[in-house]
């Protein structure tokens, strides 16, 4: 059995394992950072917004029982694509939305499904401004940030409810 590798930056890496770590064919999510100059970074070094990092998941997933387009699909579903200054109540560099490539089967289906979103209205006339980026460096976040979902039920419930994430999904995705 051969797995895949996809890693997307959607604000908040507490709110973007939950969704993908529930879905048949997903091995396994682990929140952390990429992107920046920093070798190493920690949580409060990437909090301050100048690593140049995101907070990111990286999925290992099973292409044969999940699709790479249907992991696209449901990170779409997981974010305001429009907001270029971080997500939610997440603000600066740090929170900003990205779809890292492995390989040119990813960035293709990337740019695809981008395009797809753009031209379904959905925004109105707002411009997507996720980036497709290649793939650098992930490095895991600290232990106590991965599955916080798990770990900090009640946490995880109220900052997502105070963040306006669910709020937006509802609107624009009717989940």
């Amino acid at each position: 059995m051969t797995y895949a590798k996809a890693t997307f930056a959607g604000g908040c890496f507490w709110c973007m394992v939950q969704p993908f770590e529930e879905m048949p064919g997903i091995i396994s999510v682990r929140s952390g950072y990429t992107g920046g100059h920093l070798d190493n970074p920690t949580y409060e070094k990437v909090k301050n917004g100048d690593t140049g990092h995101y907070e990111a998941v990286e999925i290992i997933y099973d292409p044969e029982r999940f699709p790479y387009e249907q992991l696209l699909d449901l990170f779409w579903t997981q974010i305001d694509p429009t907001d270029d200054g971080g997500q939610f109540h997440d603000r600066g560099p740090q929170y900003r939305t990205a779809i890292f490539y492995d390989n040119d089967f990813q960035r293709e289906q990337a740019q695809a499904s981008k395009e797809r979103l753009a031209y379904s209205g959905r925004f109105g006339d707002a411009p997507i401004v996720t980036e497709i980026l290649p793939t650098v460096t992930f490095y895991e976040a600290e232990e106590n940030h991965q599955q916080f979902y798990r770990k900090q039920p009640e946490a995880y419930k109220q900052d997502r409810q105070q963040s306006g994430r669910d709020s937006f999904i509802q609107k624009y995705w009717h989940r």
